[in-house]
């Protein structure tokens, strides 16, 4: 008796192990695919600047693999991933990062988006940085039905201020000659 006794805890202390060895593996691979993921969906975590034939600072983004230009950034000094949108009038800024951000909320409004109206909130940004592009006094609205950690949606208040040409899979911007 004593012996299937041992037999049955030497078993039990195997399958424990073994258990243990499949989930410290799969926590590894989760560890090493996360960062294959992220980048497959930011490939500009920290974005390429280079000097133009005239000696002017650009930024260059690659296309995700999903077709989007996606980029770190900074809004007041914080950080931020930016969804660039040509489509959307302004900045468009999820509620829960406006929060963090403490930005003061403005006239309220409804905006037209490619899934309906949605009340927004208008605010302005001191200072939006992307690479070597700063742009300060960027107009922005405070979506509250964008899910948090949604992007902040770059659009054409601060992309309007820049040259920009897509060739490739990549976007090339640079600061507007005034």
């Amino acid at each position: 008796m004593s012996q299937q006794s041992d037999q049955r805890g030497i078993q039990r202390t195997g399958r424990f192990m073994m258990i243990m060895a499949w989930l410290g593996g799969l926590f590894v691979l989760t560890l090493l695919f996360h960062d294959v993921l992220e980048s497959r969906l930011n490939p500009n975590v920290d974005p390429v600047v280079r000097a133009d034939a005239e000696g002017r600072s650009e930024v260059v983004l690659q296309r995700n693999s999903q077709g989007h230009y996606v980029a770190n950034g900074l809004i007041n000094g914080h950080t931020a991933t930016f969804l660039l949108d040509t489509g959307a009038t302004d900045v468009a800024i999820p509620e829960s990062l406006a929060d963090r951000l403490r930005l003061q909320r403005r006239s309220g409004g409804i905006s037209q988006t490619a899934n309906g109206p949605v009340a927004v909130w208008l605010t302005m940004l001191d200072e939006v940085s992307l690479g070597s592009i700063r742009l300060q006094r960027v107009r922005a609205s405070i979506v509250p039905s964008m899910p948090a950690g949604s992007p902040v949606l770059l659009g054409m208040s601060f992309l309007k201020q820049l040259e920009f040409t897509q060739k490739d899979r990549q976007l090339v911007l640079r600061q507007a000659v005034l």
